[in-house]
C-alpha cells in the first residue's frame, strides 16, 4: 500500500501522466504500428522489473486464486483495454470518436459497483457523474467532429470500454493488497505475452527509431507503464471505486491540453469549458457520500 500522502496526491499525479499519454501514444504510433509499439513497451517495462524483483524480492501472491486475480485484471486492462484503443485508432477511428465511447467508463462502473462490489453511489454521486459526462463530451465534440467512423474499428473501442471497466471492478473485488512490483511484473507480463505473438502474427513489427521514438517509448514505460497504473491500482484499493472512475472525465480535456504543445492542436474554447464542467462533476462525485 502507497503512503497516505502519496494516496492523496496520487489522482493529480494520475491524471497528468495518464492523459498526456494519449498525445504522447499518438505521435509513437508514427513510428511503429499499435500492437508492435506495445509489446515493445510492455517487454522494456519487464527489462526494468525483472532485475528490480530480484534484488528486492517482493512477496509474491501466495494462492494460484491470488496469481489468476492480479493477472485477469492485467488482461483486462493492458491488453483488452490499451490493445484495442490502439488498434482503433489504427482502422481509422477519430480519437473524438474512441473519447466519448470510452468516456461512458465511469457509467457503467457506477451501474456494476452495486452488484459486484457492494458500493452505491449517491444522488449527488449520480449527478457529478451526469456533469463530468457532459464536461467530457464538450471537450471531444469541441475538439473534432464525429463522422461516419469505421465499424470495425468502433467496436474495437467498446471492447476497450468494457475491458477498462471490468478491469477496475475486479481489482476492487478481487485485488489484494501486493507490492507495486510484484503487481506490475505479473500485469506488464500477461500483457506481453498477448501482444508479442498477436503483433508477430498481424504486422510486420517494423520500427522507425529516431530520437523522438526512444523519448516517446521512455515516457510510456515509465511514465505510463509503471508509475500511472501503480498509481491507478492503489487508489482503487484505498477509495471507491466509482470515485476514482470519475476521474476518466477529465482524461479528454488534458489530453486536449498536451496536445496543444505536442501535436499542435489547439483547445477550443468549447473544450475549457467542457474542461470546468467535468472538473465540477468529479469534484461532486469525490464529495459524495456513498
Amino acid at each position: 500500500m502507497l503512503p497516505r500522502p502519496l494516496i492523496l496526491a496520487a489522482p493529480v499525479i494520475f491524471l497528468i501522466l495518464w492523459s498526456a499519454g494519449f498525445a504522447i501514444a499518438k505521435l509513437g504510433l508514427e513510428h511503429a504500428q499499435p500492437l508492435t509499439l506495445l509489446a515493445l513497451r510492455y517487454s522494456c517495462v519487464l527489462v526494468l522489473l525483472i532485475p528490480l524483483a530480484l534484488i528486492l524480492r517482493p512477496p509474491m501472491p501466495k494462492t494460484p486464486r491470488a496469481w489468476a486475480d492480479v493477472a485477469i485484471t492485467g488482461f483486462l486492462i493492458q491488453v483488452v483495454y490499451f490493445g484495442l484503443c490502439y488498434v482503433a485508432f489504427k482502422s481509422g477511428v477519430s480519437a473524438g470518436g474512441v473519447a466519448i465511447i470510452v468516456c461512458l467508463q465511469p457509467i457503467l462502473v457506477a451501474l456494476a459497483a452495486p452488484a459486484l462490489v457492494g458500493e452505491r453511489v449517491s444522488a449527488k454521486g449520480w449527478v457529478g457523474l451526469a456533469l463530468g459526462l457532459a464536461g467530457a463530451a464538450l471537450v471531444v465534440f469541441g475538439r473534432s467532429t464525429i463522422a461516419a467512423e469505421n465499424a470495425f474499428g468502433i467496436v474495437c473501442t467498446v471492447l476497450a470500454l468494457l475491458g477498462i471497466s471490468a478491469g477496475t471492478l475486479w481489482e476492487k473485488r478481487f485485488g489484494v493488497t501486493h507490492h507495486p512490483v510484484t503487481s506490475n511484473l505479473i500485469q506488464y507480463a500477461v500483457g506481453a505475452a498477448f501482444t508479442l505473438p498477436v503483433a508477430w502474427a498481424t504486422e510486420d513489427m517494423s520500427v522507425a527509431w529516431n530520437a523522438e521514438f526512444v523519448a516517446v517509448l521512455a515516457y510510456l514505460v515509465i511514465g505510463n507503464s509503471l508509475l500511472a497504473m501503480t498509481l491507478l491500482l492503489a487508489m482503487i484499493r484505498a477509495g471507491a471505486v466509482a470515485r476514482v472512475s470519475a476521474l476518466f472525465y477529465l482524461v479528454p480535456a488534458l489530453s486536449a491540453l498536451f496536445a496543444w504543445p505536442l501535436l499542435g492542436e489547439a483547445m477550443p474554447p468549447l473544450g475549457w469549458a467542457g474542461l470546468a464542467l467535468a472538473g465540477l462533476g468529479v469534484a461532486m462525485v469525490s464529495r459524495a457520500k456513498a
